[in-house]
């Protein structure tokens, strides 16, 4: 080897012995202590259906055993917009983490070159003896650059911009999970409401009969206006709950056909006909508390948020320090394209660059700063997340207690109200009671069936607001596998190409 080449081997070998330095903390996935969570309602409340710790199924509506909700569901994983906005994103942030990963090997390119160019007859060179005539001048070559990741910077900025992809990406599962709950909950308030119907449709059939009867009476002399006046009056308020419930009903396809990515009335047909809101199931799994922190993608998102913001300042740090880089020159040039293929003809440059913050006017210092401000925020938030995530479960466990206890109860009031009833209307047929006990009892009927149907609909939705809060609606395997096999995929491609 030339005795030349010496003061370029050592540098280069010092440099590549630096580079497996890391500046800046290494990100410690924290602690969320859901582990210590009871997924189970508190003790005063005497429940019919206890959660058991069977792991919570990716697909939990399929619990209600509803063909039309499953359906509506996957309709919804295909072509509901916000879920499709969330996969742009994900995009977005997959090519910033190749462009931060194309930093780390050295670059390559070409580069040709042809003018024809002549001096100036009064110029300084012209003066000199340089020959003024025109002439071609022709250059092919390539140049290479490489800065030396001495302190871990571009390392870091990789660092950061994977954990950025990974935040991404469970923000697309959280959009997943919010939509999900979503259809469920539209779809559970459209059959609720299409009960209600048919409860002031069964009112007004009784209101009807009723009102019938009272004028029977009043033409025979047995009752008063008042009762006729009264049984009309029942009859009509019955009718005005119609108007609303429709307008609420439509405006809930109307909904459902919106998360499906429709135009308003594409559900119509599809839906308006009434079915039996479906039933509860009598296994409800929640999983254990340990695993709750895996589930809910918004913590997994807040803590790859973390990891990101811990990764920036290693940036920030490595900027205090000089950056070494290694730049090269070679190719051909000459007056004659014939004389390209000479060896003559060849140049090259070759030899280190460094860089030295010297003076930023404090920039290097702040940014530092805030970065260390953001990891700070991004921990806080971390916590945030957690917390509202332990509380979610919690209320969700005891709404649903509730509704159950609740339930049972208006059940009962529900099959005294109806005796009532018929009671009234036996009495009122064979003289032994006036319409004002009638018409109570009617309003009560009207009354307990609102409130039982009403507490049907809730206890639905607190089973769903429950697997919404405990992160079911998607399978926190498939989100991590399918990152490393895109990446390592892009990685490998670009290798191949060099792009």
């Amino acid at each position: 080897m030339p005795p030349t080449s010496r003061p370029v081997r050592w540098p280069l070998c010092i440099a590549l012995v630096l580079s497996g330095c890391t500046v800046g903390p290494d990100f410690v996935k924290p602690t969320s202590g859901l582990d210590q969570a009871v997924l189970a309602p508190r003790a005063d409340h005497d429940v019919t259906v206890q959660p058991s710790e069977s792991d919570v199924p990716s697909r939990w509506w399929t619990l209600f055993n509803d063909a039309q909700l499953l359906q509506l569901q996957s309709r919804a994983q295909t072509a509901n917009l916000d879920l499709q906005l969330a996969c742009t994103r994900i995009e977005q942030s997959r090519a910033q983490l190749g462009i931060a990963t194309s930093y780390l090997p050295p670059s390559v390119s070409a580069s040709a070159g042809y003018a024809h160019e002549g001096l100036s007859g009064h110029g300084k060179f012209a003066a000199l003896g340089a020959p003024t005539t025109p002439s071609d001048f022709w250059q092919v070559g390539f140049d290479a650059s490489w800065e030396i990741d001495l302190w871990g910077r571009t390392r870091r900025m990789r660092e950061g911009a994977e954990a950025t992809l990974e935040a991404v990406m469970h923000e697309r599962e959280a959009t997943r999970v919010s939509m999900s709950a979503e259809v469920a909950r539209a779809y559970l308030q459209l059959r609720g409401l299409q009960a209600q119907l048919d409860i002031a449709e069964q009112n007004r059939f009784i209101a009807e009969r009723t009102l019938g009867l009272a004028e029977s009476r009043e033409r025979n002399g047995v009752a008063t206006r008042f009762e006729s006046a009264s049984a009309r009056s029942q009859l009509a308020t019955v009718k005005a709950l119609v108007p609303e419930l429709v307008q609420r009903r439509n405006a809930l396809m109307s909904a459902l056909s919106l998360l499906l990515g429709e135009p308003p009335r594409t559900l119509d047909s599809q839906l308006r006909d009434a079915t039996a809101l479906p039933t509860l199931p009598g296994n409800v799994p929640v999983g254990i508390p340990s695993e709750l922190a895996r589930r809910r993608p918004d913590i997994l998102r807040a803590e790859a948020q973390l990891h990101a913001a811990t990764a920036a300042i290693g940036v920030a740090k490595a900027d205090f320090y000089p950056r070494i880089g290694l730049k090269g020159r070679v190719g051909v040039e000459a007056f004659e394209a014939g004389d390209l293929d000479s060896w003559d003809s060849r140049f090259f440059s070759v030899g280190p660059t460094v860089y030295l913050p010297i003076f930023q006017g404090g920039r290097l210092t702040q940014r530092l700063a805030l970065n260390e401000a953001r990891q700070k925020a991004a921990a806080l938030a971390y916590r945030q997340t957690v917390l509202r995530a332990w509380h979610e479960v919690d209320n969700a466990l005891e709404a649903w207690a509730a509704q159950q206890r609740q339930h049972v109860e208006l059940s009962i009031t529900h099959e005294q109200s109806m005796d009532a009833l018929r009671i009234a209307e036996r009495a009122y047929r064979e003289g032994a009671a006036d319409y004002l006990s009638v018409l109570t009892a009617q309003r009560n009927v009207l009354a307990t069936q609102t409130s039982l149907n009403g507490s049907m609909t809730s206890a639905a939705l607190t089973l769903v607001s429950l697997y919404k809060a405990l992160g079911g609606g998607w399978d926190p395997e498939k989100p991590a596998a399918a990152s490393s096999a895109s990446v390592v995929a892009r990685a490998e491609s670009a290798l191949v190409t060099g792009q």
